[in-house]
């Protein structure tokens, strides 16, 4: 899968100012890659995520996804598009306290009209593939950060979508905790025939080296590029 954005323009009116988040940006993203993009407060780093999720609408220029031009689809098309093209993950993880670990990861699929019992043994695989087999019945009070952030990943992927956008994934995770969480979506990334682009916004310069192409912000504009770095089993190719 492709995204590309063609000078994109995006502008809000903030206090009687008009601020332009993003200025013609241009950028293509390949699907089997782990993306970060970095940058200072205000450089238009989630203004680019609600983007590429369908969440916002380009005030110019063209956001296509797959051929397909989602900036100009309609509120209905929109949120289709987010339900079965795109899985969130966000910092503060955004799971429901009363439900279970497997109910949570269960809901994209209830939401698009699917009966729970039917999704049951789906949500389960999920979790036992971020680790949390053992953890399927736990609540998220019962749960730590990491092993929520691990519910949160599964629920993104319950839909099997090509996108994962990933708002500041590790933020409000310790160090250790963080890397666990950085090798998991660079796995979701690289797992093969699947395709799937991650994308993760970051203040975290060391959380980004972790990732196989470092885009970086300022003041709305691309300041750095630092390309699609060859992965480990690439670069062994290579070699050979």
């Amino acid at each position: 899968m492709t995204i590309e954005l063609r000078d994109v323009v995006r502008e809000y009116h903030i206090g009687g100012q008009r601020v332009r988040a993003l200025d013609r940006i241009n950028l293509q993203l390949n699907g089997g890659r782990f993306v970060s993009v970095v940058g200072p407060s205000g450089a238009g780093k989630s203004t680019l995520l609600h983007l590429l999720g369908a969440l916002d609408s380009p005030d110019s220029g063209s956001v296509i996804f797959d051929g397909t031009e989602i900036g100009r689809l309609s509120d209905e098309q929109a949120s289709a598009f987010r339900r079965h093209r795109v899985g969130f993950v966000f910092q503060f993880f955004n799971l429901l306290p009363t439900l279970s670990a497997w109910e949570n990861v269960a809901v994209p699929k209830l939401l698009d009209g699917s009966r729970l019992d039917r999704v049951r043994d789906d949500a389960i695989n999920l979790l036992g593939r971020v680790g949390l087999g053992n953890r399927i019945e736990h609540r998220p009070a019962e749960l730590s950060g990491g092993q929520l952030q691990r519910v949160a990943i599964a629920r993104a992927l319950m839909m099997d979508p090509s996108l994962i956008l990933a708002d500041e994934p590790t933020g409000n995770l310790d160090s250790a905790t963080g890397a666990s969480i950085l090798r998991l979506l660079a796995e979701v990334a690289h797992e093969g025939g699947r395709s799937r682009l991650v994308v993760m916004v970051t203040h975290d310069r060391d959380a980004a080296q972790a990732t196989d192409r470092v885009i970086s912000l300022q003041d709305g504009r691309v300041g750095s590029d630092h390309g699609d770095r060859l992965r480990n089993d690439e670069r062994a190719a290579v070699r050979r």
